[in-house]
């Protein structure tokens, strides 16, 4: 079936190099958007259990028959295995766009190990993913055609919102805020929870009120048209709790200094990464 023949939404024939926690999100949105007869490729032995009518899983590369035709190959094993996993995958350059989520693996790095023609999008997503709620910011490589930008907006699409970089080197501090950042909400989560516990609620109550208050803050950022610090103030009374409670957080050698050094140092650590 040609592209142009594929229903509306559904997703054609992919490659997935790599089924672990990303990889597998992805997956499962694509699934619900009517996946197309596809591959994955991974060797832990877990791996089977993704497969379907609309997926084979293979151990390696060269399981992958002669004739099969992905429209796209999205790379999604950890950027410490690039140099071992993706010259397998070379000969697909040319004929399929290449859309990698390794944080840190730069378009040129990829592409040294594809070959000139591959057509290479870079993309950073984030953990939400896995329930569609995800935030992705992508970047297209040299030679990557307009359908090809499409198709991989709409793989990106199944697992929540979509941004275009213009350029590359945004991608860094892009995986320092939200790649990472889901990492910083749990934490707080966790912290919010361990401080209800020192001040004598039970354990069972303390996690439901740091799990409902982090998630129902989050959902009501969603849907408020009012940015966060605007949300914030709503919340802090004239010589309230609140207030008592921000004047530790806000000050200076507090949140606002350690938020700024945690994302410096996650943005340092995915340049690092391309190396």
């Amino acid at each position: 079936m040609s592209e142009a023949d594929r229903p509306a939404g559904s997703i054609p024939p992919i490659l997935l190099v790599g089924c672990g926690r990303m990889g597998s999100a992805m997956l499962a949105g694509w699934r619900e958007r009517g996946l197309a007869p596809s591959i994955a490729v991974d060797p832990a032995p877990d791996a089977a259990r993704m497969a379907g009518p609309d997926l084979a899983v293979v151990a390696n590369a060269s399981i992958i028959p002669a004739d099969f035709s992905p429209a796209a190959v999205v790379l999604a094993v950890k950027p410490q295995s690039a140099a071992e996993a993706l010259p397998a995958h070379a000969r697909f350059a040319g004929k399929a766009v290449f859309l990698s989520i390794m944080a840190g693996r730069t378009i040129a790095g990829i592409g040294g190990l594809l070959g000139t023609e591959a057509a290479i999008v870079r993309a950073m997503p984030n953990t939400p993913a896995a329930v569609r709620q995800g935030v992705t910011v992508a970047c297209p490589g040299p030679g990557v055609s307009v359908p090809q930008r499409t198709l991989c907006e709409r793989l990106l699409q199944a697992i929540g919102v979509v941004a275009w970089a213009d350029d590359e080197a945004w991608l860094d501090p892009v995986t320092a805020v939200s790649g990472s950042g889901p990492a910083y909400v749990f934490l707080l989560a966790e912290l919010l929870e361990q401080a209800a516990v020192e001040q004598g609620l039970p354990a069972e109550l303390a996690r439901l009120l740091a799990r409902q208050t982090v998630a129902g803050s989050g959902a009501l950022l969603a849907a408020s048209p009012d940015d966060a610090a605007a949300l914030r103030r709503a919340v802090t009374s004239p010589a309230g709790t609140t207030e008592a409670a921000l004047k530790v957080l806000m000050a200076p050698d507090a949140w606002p200094a350690a938020l700024s050094r945690a994302v410096a140092a996650a943005t340092a650590r995915s340049r690092e990464l391309a190396g």
